[in-house]
């Protein structure tokens, strides 16, 4: 029995997708008779060349109030939300030149943070670091030094240690790691001995930065830990992180100054890598998620992460491998790479 039309197949596809492919046409026809095709869309057209041009010229944008600058860069890679929106408002406008001008900023979104979405893990490596904010106020931080103990990391890096809890995490990581140094609210575990270790000054009046030098097999390497001050984003004072730049200027000094030729630094920013801010550190450091991660590496806040202000930097040593650890009961991410020597 001969099937319906709607049912037939030939070499030029079924009936399904010719109509599917009609549709189509019609559309394109509709837009081609359109005679205010290229003049609707004006508001859509200059929002969506505004975006490429903050994120194209996001370092020009001035921190003296409320440092706008660095509030932007922190959340910067988000921006890239705005170019479907603008996507589909072309669309609903019907303005081809707004859907042209909408490629602007995707094409400056892909360039900026295209290599970043793919994973860019790859076998082997030397030495694997991991680095957690435990959080002072961890509800179970045995349960969280367990956690992070079972990444397998040869080298790891705490902050925000509360001092009564730190007798927790050396007890629960006594036996993973039979070396270990704790200066103020930063620690560092180890597999391998540890040399030279002492606090960094990063202005702050306590210590929260720490510097140590691992004795791996294949060389020595001096890891720095380190909390810098946190940031707020308040209604009229802005984005408040004076403290925070001068401390990160403070350590980018004593990295500087550093003579091991192979430098690891580990720990809570409160910063992205976009953020000028973080220039005294950033400068001479290569982040492991941008060389070798898998993903944006999102760290905080651990429920819905929206930005990496946990980093793992490094000076002397080839990146293979970033990634971020499940979350434990901290409101950050642990996160971790592996190095070659």
């Amino acid at each position: 029995m001969a099937q319906a039309d709607d049912m037939t197949e030939t070499g030029n596809g079924t009936a399904e997708e010719r109509r599917a492919g009609s549709r189509v046409r019609s559309v394109v026809d509709r837009w081609r008779r359109d005679p205010g095709i290229w003049r609707r869309g004006t508001v859509v057209s200059v929002s969506a060349l505004l975006l490429a041009l903050l994120m194209v010229l996001h370092r020009h944008i001035p921190n003296d109030i409320g440092n706008t600058g660095s509030l932007i860069e922190t959340f910067l890679p988000w921006f890239g939300l705005f170019v479907p929106v603008l996507a589909g408002l072309a669309l609903l406008r019907r303005s081809a030149t707004a859907l042209i001008a909408v490629l602007v900023p995707a094409i400056v979104w892909a360039n900026l943070f295209g290599g970043l979405v793919t994973d860019k893990n790859g076998p082997g490596g030397d030495l694997t670091v991991v680095t957690h904010n435990v959080n002072a106020d961890n509800p179970d931080p045995e349960g969280t030094a367990r956690a992070v103990a079972g990444s397998g990391a040869d080298v790891l890096a705490l902050v925000e240690l509360k001092p009564g809890m730190v007798p927790v995490y050396e007890a629960a990581l006594a036996d993973a790691y039979p070396h270990h140094s704790v200066r103020g609210t930063v620690g560092v575990w180890s597999r391998y001995p540890l040399g030279d270790s002492r606090p960094v000054d990063i202005r702050m009046g306590w210590t929260r930065a720490m510097r140590t030098t691992v004795a791996a097999p294949d060389g020595p390497v001096a890891v720095y830990v380190a909390h810098l001050p946190s940031v707020r984003v308040k209604l009229k004072a802005g984005f408040t992180a004076n403290q925070r730049d001068r401390s990160a200027d403070q350590l980018g000094q004593a990295i500087a100054q550093e003579p091991e030729r192979r430098v690891i630094l580990l720990g809570d920013l409160n910063g992205t890598m976009n953020d000028r801010s973080l220039n005294a550190v950033t400068s001479q450091l290569r982040s492991t998620q941008g060389a070798a991660g898998d993903g944006m590496g999102f760290s905080w806040p651990a429920a819905f992460p929206m930005a990496r202000i946990d980093q793992i930097l490094v000076r002397g040593v080839e990146p293979v491998a970033s990634w971020s650890l499940p979350r434990t009961d901290s409101d950050h991410l642990p996160i971790a790479a592996r190095v070659t020597f």
